[in-house]
């Protein structure tokens, strides 16, 4: 079952995990608008999501956000139906709740 975890807690855990992936699921545009260093994206909304996320290493620890936690929610919900063996973290509060450095 995936986790919902804070922003201080989000970032403690992803910079200690060697096994850690760091999933932004907004749009084009929200990315262009900053995301946190290291991520890549994948447009949740976008048709083909779950075609691209069905290519993802399954072994790896997730850790997602999108702007507010709710599209990140649902993707690890979806990511936990998929048979993802890792940990899943969705970032409460999303990007909205940040306090570090953005990359654009």
């Amino acid at each position: 079952m995936y986790e919902n975890i804070d922003e201080v807690e989000f970032a403690e855990k992803f910079e200690a995990d060697d096994n850690a992936v760091l999933l932004d699921v907004r749009t084009q545009q929200e990315w262009d608008s900053g995301y946190i260093k290291g991520a890549i994206m994948l447009d949740f909304f976008n048709p083909e999501f779950p075609k691209e996320v069905e290519k993802l290493d399954k072994s790896k620890n997730y850790y997602i956000y999108c702007r507010s936690g709710n599209r990140s929610g649902q993707a690890c919900g979806l990511m936990e139906g998929m048979g993802f063996d890792g940990e899943l973290y969705n970032l409460e509060g999303g990007i909205m709740s940040w306090t570090g450095d953005l990359e654009y």
